[in-house]
C-alpha cells in the first residue's frame, strides 16, 4: 500500500488478505478483505491489471492518427488512440513504441510524456501512461492475430469535436486528446 498523508488516515482501509478468483491472459479478478477505518471487515472486488500505455500520434501539427476497432464488452466499433497492455518486464517506452508500430505501422522520433492516470480506480488497479508521439515515419501495420483494426488520420480539431459530441467515448482517447488540447 502506498504511504498516505496523515490527514487521510481516517479514510484508509487496511489490507488483510487477498484471494485471486480468476487468472486471465490480460487481467486477474481479485477479492481482498480489508479492515475499514471503523474496525469492521469488508471485501473489495477488483480487476488486477499490469498497466497499459496509450499514445497520441501527431502525423503533423494538425493531424492525429487513431484506430477503429470492435470492442466486444460495449458491442461497438470505437475510435481510439493506439494503446496496449504492458508485458511482463517490458518498459513503458518499449511498450509505447511496440503498440504504435503494431497498430499503426508508424515509428516516432520523439515520445513526450502526457499524463498518467487510473481509468477506473473503483474496480481496477490499472495505471494508464499516455504519451505524445511526433516525428512519425510510416511503416507496415503488424497487429496481433486476434486484433482487427483500421488506421484513421484525422484533423486534431475534428477529433476534439467528436469527444465533445460523445462520439469518442473511450477514456484513454478522451483524456489524451483533451490533455493535448490544454497544451495547445
Amino acid at each position: 500500500m502506498r504511504a498516505m498523508a496523515k490527514r487521510d488516515s481516517h479514510l484508509v482501509e487496511t489490507f488483510v488478505r487477498k484471494k485471486t478468483v480468476w487468472r486471465g491472459r490480460a487481467v486477474n479478478f481479485d477479492v481482498d478483505t480489508v479492515k475499514l477505518p471503523n474496525g469492521k471487515l469488508a471485501t473489495r472486488e477488483y480487476i488486477s491489471h499490469p498497466g497499459a500505455v496509450g499514445v497520441v500520434p501527431f502525423r503533423d501539427k494538425d493531424t492525429v492518427v487513431l484506430v477503429r476497432q470492435y470492442r466486444h464488452p460495449v458491442g461497438e466499433v470505437t475510435l481510439e488512440l493506439p494503446a496496449g497492455k504492458i508485458d511482463p518486464r517490458e518498459s513503458i517506452l518499449s511498450c509505447i513504441k511496440r503498440e504504435l508500430a503494431e497498430e499503426t505501422g508508424y515509428t516516432a522520433s520523439k515520445f513526450t510524456p502526457l499524463i498518467r492516470y487510473w481509468p477506473t480506480p473503483a474496480f481496477a488497479d490499472e495505471v494508464l501512461h499516455l504519451f505524445v508521439a511526433t516525428g512519425l515515419k510510416a511503416g507496415k501495420v503488424n497487429t496481433d492475430d486476434d486484433e482487427f483494426l483500421e488506421v484513421v488520420h484525422m484533423p486534431f480539431k475534428k477529433a476534439l469535436d467528436l469527444v465533445r459530441r460523445g462520439k469518442i467515448r473511450d477514456s484513454k482517447t478522451v483524456v489524451g486528446l483533451l490533455a493535448c488540447a490544454v497544451d495547445r
